[in-house]
């Protein structure tokens, strides 16, 4: 039973930071998304947020990806005064996203899941040396 609780909570890990990947991935593909007209909003970072679910068939915390939240954080100003979304000093709002930021993040999230991943094959492995064991 603990071979299937330690698979269980790992691959709950790895699902976890495969859809915090995902909300990252979004967001480096819209950083440079500007409003095509004037008076709309620029695309804003949404941050992925972790919840804790007790399995009670396992007897244990398990974690799924929550609710993907929007970055209160004030969008950048860009001087295109030939944008169609400028306003009368040549300004456009463009996103919140700082890439930088985004690419640690996913490579904050890829370790997590590399992590998960050598648990599950830790596991499988003790798993096969148990059967090994018993079969002989």
């Amino acid at each position: 039973m603990d071979f299937v609780k330690s698979l269980s909570i790992a691959a709950s890990g790895l699902k976890a930071q495969s859809g915090r990947m995902r909300v990252i991935s979004e967001n480096i593909a819209n950083a440079d998304s500007m409003p095509t007209k004037r008076g709309e909003s620029p695309y804003r970072r949404k941050l992925p947020n972790f919840d804790r679910k007790f399995d009670s068939e396992l007897g244990a915390e398990t974690v799924k990806l929550g609710r993907i939240a929007r970055d209160r954080a004030p969008f950048q100003n860009k001087f295109e005064p030939g944008h169609p979304a400028a306003d009368a000093n040549g300004y456009v709002q463009a996103p919140n996203v700082n890439t930088l930021i985004e690419t640690m993040d996913l490579r904050e999230a890829q370790r997590s899941y590399e992590a998960n991943l050598n648990v599950v094959s830790a596991t499988r492995r003790m798993l096969q040396r148990t059967l090994d064991i018993l079969r002989a």
